[in-house]
């Protein structure tokens, strides 16, 4: 296995267009590290392009196994859906580099079990006041705006990437992504072809 490059941030931090973006970069040769889910798929959605697609028995089995790295489970109004990070044959290719997208607490149990010579954090930051303007101006979009909604994720991502969590996750730099996404996703960029060319 090659080394994982995983991406997180509050939400509208810009964390996803980032992610596209560093997919895409030709110089970073990056395959996405795709994530597992016992959702149904939806119109548009392809098996093995936004998640790995299966079943409750199939998770059991992988948890049998001792193949499932993280586990999450939301309860839903159509029962709880997991989403889930697994060991797969695809990861052992020495020369293939990752790149993921997730959760603070996702990240730390990948690094825990690939350790951190193979597992790099990449934290996107943006100050308070324009993350909370940018989640309000995407969610007018929205055909039914909820901005409970919104608030209730800006106050857990407080929760969730607080500084004493980011600190025990050994997160100590941050990219910023304030004004100029361009410049931040260079840095970010730079920072991986740096750590790749060792």
């Amino acid at each position: 296995m090659g080394k994982i490059f995983y991406i997180m941030g509050k939400s509208s931090s810009g964390k996803d267009t980032i992610y596209e973006n560093l997919l895409g970069r030709e110089g970073l040769s990056l395959h996405p590290l795709i994530m597992y889910t016992t959702r149904p798929i939806r119109a548009g959605e392809t098996d093995g392009v936004q998640y790995h697609f299966v079943t409750e028995e199939q998770l059991k089995a992988l948890e049998h196994a001792g193949k499932v790295i993280e586990l999450r489970t939301y309860q839903t109004v159509y029962g709880p859906w997991h989403y889930f990070t697994a060991d797969s044959p695809e990861l052992s290719n020495a020369d293939i580099d990752y790149l993921a997208l997730g959760t603070l607490e996702s990240f730390r149990k990948i690094q825990e079990y690939y350790g951190k010579e193979k597992v790099y954090p990449i934290y996107i930051q943006v100050e308070d006041e324009q993350r909370l303007l940018r989640a309000i101006k995407r969610e007018k979009k929205q055909e039914h705006p909820n901005f409970k909604e919104v608030c209730r994720r800006y106050l857990a991502d407080e929760e969730d990437f607080s500084e004493e969590k980011l600190q025990a996750a050994g997160i100590t730099r941050r990219f910023l992504n304030n004004a100029d996404r361009e410049i931040c996703m260079d840095k970010v960029a730079s920072y991986i072809g740096t750590i790749l060319e060792k």
